[in-house]
Order: structure tokens, then C-alpha cells, then sequence
């Protein structure tokens, strides 16, 4: 992998930062490479096959703001996905400047009596399932408009998809797949709420949250 001038050599199972800029990935042998860009990356953001759906702003969900940059400034910074489990502590998450990403490890079929539901005030999810299948339940709030009400949603997904969640749906994803279900939850900018919770972002040390969100 080179950036600037950087080179370095990763081995499978991790995540890597690339800072903003021009780079190149090569891969040595067989492997999946899975790519995660912002909507600053603009020549990219013209090329998505959804970009329409992304043509008028969503009022639910808050403008772009990136984080503070990293301490020591931008280099290739990669970190092994293979972090032992700890009680207390929700996926295996790390942040940079833009996106944040919880890499949840695999599992069979989900018990379904102890379902999440949850919603988000003002950020949108990003699903993405690298193995195995999941439905993805979604319930929009009733307000005083009763034109603006929707009916309940499930949606089942197999690997390889992704599915947004909007703001302020009610979700919650159940894993279907017998034997192994991975699923990597995305935010871009990074969250406040999980930012917070100590211990939780594995490289919190790296890359600083903004005032307002310590």
C-alpha cells in the first residue's frame, strides 16, 4: 500500500487508514479489499450507482463535520481486527478523521429474544454484511402528519450488501445465516455517543474527538 510516499505491507484481517490524497493498493494473492470513502471524495461520490438518491439533502441528517486530524498528522495507520472480546465492550471499533467502524465478529443466528431496537436523532447507519444474511427491521415514528406515517419494514440482505438506515427509524438486524454472519457498522463523521464510552475506540489515542463530543 503507498501514500505520499509511504509504503507499507499489511497482512489480511485488519483495517487501514489512508489519508486524503492519492494512493494505490496492490494485493500479493487472493483476498477481498473492502474500500470506504467519504462524500469529500467528489469524483468518486459522481461515480455511485445511488448518487440520485443523494441529490437533495436529507433534513434528518446533520450536515458533514470532519474530526479533528490525527495526532503526529496524517500517515498509514493499520490495525489488526484480531482484539479479543471484553466485557462491557460493544464490536471492535476504531475511528479516524471522517468515518468510524464497528466490526462486529461472526455469529450464528441471532436469538430473537433479545432483539435492539433503537434510533438514531440525526445520523444515518451504514449495514454492511460481509458474511452470511441479515434482516434489517425499520418502524418510522408516528407524527401529527399522518401522510408522512410509513409501514414497517424487513429487509433481508445477503452477503455482499449493504443497507442504510436513515434517521429516525427505528432498527434493530437479526442474523439469519446458520453458521456465520459478520456484520460492519459505519458512521461517517465518527459517533459522539460511542466516542464516549471509555475503552470503546480501540485507536481513541491516535485520533482526538472534538471538545464537544468528549
Amino acid at each position: 500500500m503507498r501514500w505520499n510516499g509511504q509504503n507499507i505491507a499489511v497482512d489480511g484481517y485488519c483495517i487501514v487508514v489512508v489519508p486524503p490524497g492519492d494512493s494505490e493498493v496492490h494485493l500479493k494473492g487472493d483476498g477481498e479489499v473492502i474500500r470506504l470513502v467519504t462524500t469529500q471524495a467528489e469524483d468518486l461520490v459522481a461515480k455511485c450507482s445511488n448518487a440520485g438518491s443523494y441529490v437533495d439533502p436529507d433534513p434528518n441528517v446533520s450536515p458533514f463535520r470532519a474530526w479533528p486530524d490525527p495526532l503526529g498528522g496524517h500517515k498509514l495507520r493499520q490495525y489488526s481486527l484480531d482484539v479479543p472480546p471484553e466485557p462491557g465492550r460493544f464490536g471492535i471499533i476504531f475511528r479516524c478523521s471522517t468515518i468510524m467502524v464497528n466490526f462486529l465478529p461472526g455469529s450464528g443466528p441471532r436469538d430473537i429474544t433479545k432483539m435492539s431496537p433503537h434510533f438514531h436523532d440525526d445520523f444515518e447507519q451504514y449495514s454492511l454484511c460481509v458474511a452470511g444474511s441479515y434482516i434489517h427491521y425499520l418502524r418510522w415514528p408516528w407524527i401529527s402528519d399522518l401522510n408522512a406515517w410509513r409501514p414497517d419494514d424487513a429487509e433481508f440482505c445477503a452477503a455482499p450488501s449493504v443497507a442504510v438506515i436513515p434517521p429516525p427509524a427505528i432498527h434493530t438486524s437479526r442474523s439469519m445465516d446458520p453458521v456465520k454472519n459478520v456484520l460492519v457498522d459505519i458512521f461517517s463523521p465518527p459517533r459522539a455517543d460511542f466516542s464516549a464510552k471509555p475503552g470503546w475506540v480501540l485507536n481513541a489515542d491516535e485520533y482526538p474527538a472534538p471538545d464537544a463530543a468528549r
